[in-house]
């Protein structure tokens, strides 16, 4: 994997570049859209492409090592040819949920053993054993698998936490040095950098991820119940010290306006379940602002889901007829709103991208943001 800086704005830490993987280029600041188990929930792949725009999907460790399993992975010839997918692809390490979603989990030195969610089968996930998982899936980027603290851990328990994600991070590039891509495409291995809300621990793990010159970092453990402000405050922290000519991911993060503050602080990737999981309950994010599609308000507005006509849902389908599908609780409403989320999301991007190019970033973001926080 490749990246090239092309240009930072002059009046912020707000940047634009491209990384360039096997599998194709992504165009940063790049917003991901989450495809856990393969797919991203009620949109096909062919409209993710033409009608979303996205250049690159999330798969998810943890969930793919119990179903459909590293072996039916490698039979298929990975995930990208298991789902049909022919852009890059990155994989969550499956840390955070093993910490949020398994059962009777027991963390140890040696890594953390979990009962799975869906049968309660025993397992362990270890440093070792989750790069080996990365590259049975295939994808090209992988992430370092870390502890994920509480966000109102204290600061003994988050010292901890980060020392022993440390040490994992040691044997997760150990073993990443001792094994090879499966499938003849190159894999990069990014390391998280965690700290809770803590200055001096954000410091110090900021610091120790260099050491392994990593293709990109990313961080993580924020957007977990901490004010805006504070997240904003360890996101200028952490990218004051990561080097500039790396990528930088922000992990599960989050509304349109928390992506717009993180670019403008210097972030260039981002994922998050929100535009999918929202839509598919009934909000929806756009141009003009935030629309809860349920309100009877809509019942009777025959007009456009979203003026700026961002994706085909947008100016073939109404917000009455959307809201009629969503109250009925037909499954089509979820596939609309979802597809419209994320054609939205990978828009904002794509124009923060074109402002800092042109250096109106700082001129065009006060406004988006007011938009943003309205409520239609």
């Amino acid at each position: 994997m490749e990246f090239e800086l092309l240009h930072t704005d002059s009046r912020s830490a707000a940047r634009a570049g491209r990384i360039t993987t096997d599998h194709g280029t992504i165009e940063t600041p790049i917003f991901m859209p989450v495809g856990t188990v393969g797919s991203v929930k009620g949109v096909f792949h062919r409209d993710l492409v033409q009608e979303v725009g996205a250049q690159i999907i999330l798969g998810n460790t943890y969930h793919l090592y119990l179903r459909p399993g590293v072996e039916i992975l490698e039979r298929a010839g990975g995930l990208h040819r298991f789902c049909s997918w022919d852009r890059p692809i990155l994989t969550d390490s499956g840390g955070f949920q093993v910490f949020s979603l398994a059962a009777c989990r027991k963390l140890t030195e040696e890594g953390c053993r979990f009962s799975s969610h869906i049968d309660g089968s025993k397992h362990l996930f270890t440093p070792e054993n989750v790069i080996d998982i990365q590259r049975s899936i295939g994808a090209d980027i992988m992430m370092a698998f870390d502890e994920c603290p509480p966000g109102d851990s204290e600061y003994d328990y988050a010292a901890r936490s980060l020392n022993l994600t440390c040490r994992w991070l040691e044997r997760c590039f150990d073993q990443y040095a001792k094994t090879r891509p499966l499938y003849g495409h190159r894999q990069s291995l990014f390391p998280i950098v965690q700290g809770c809300t803590y200055p001096d621990l954000r410091t110090r793990s900021a610091e120790f991820v260099q050491q392994f010159d990593a293709d990109g970092y990313a961080i993580g453990g924020l957007a977990v119940g901490e004010p805006a402000p504070v997240m904003y405050e360890m996101i200028e922290l952490v990218n004051s010290i990561l080097p500039e000519d790396r990528p930088r991911y922000l992990m599960g993060v989050g509304t349109p306006i928390n992506l717009l503050e993180a670019i403008e602080r210097g972030v260039d990737m981002f994922d998050c379940v929100m535009p999918t999981r929202n839509g598919r309950n009934g909000m929806l994010f756009t141009s003009e602002g935030v629309i809860n599609i349920r309100n009877r308000k809509w019942i009777d507005d025959f007009s456009p889901i979203d003026p700026a006509g961002l994706c085909f849902v947008d100016r073939v389908y109404t917000k009455a007829y959307l809201r009629h599908l969503t109250i009925a609780g037909e499954m089509l409403a979820a596939q609309i709103a979802s597809m419209h989320n994320l054609a939205f999301y990978l828009w904002l991007v794509g124009e923060a991208r074109k402002r800092i190019l042109d250096e109106t970033f700082c001129e065009w973001k006060p406004v988006m943001v007011e938009k943003l926080s309205r409520r239609l």
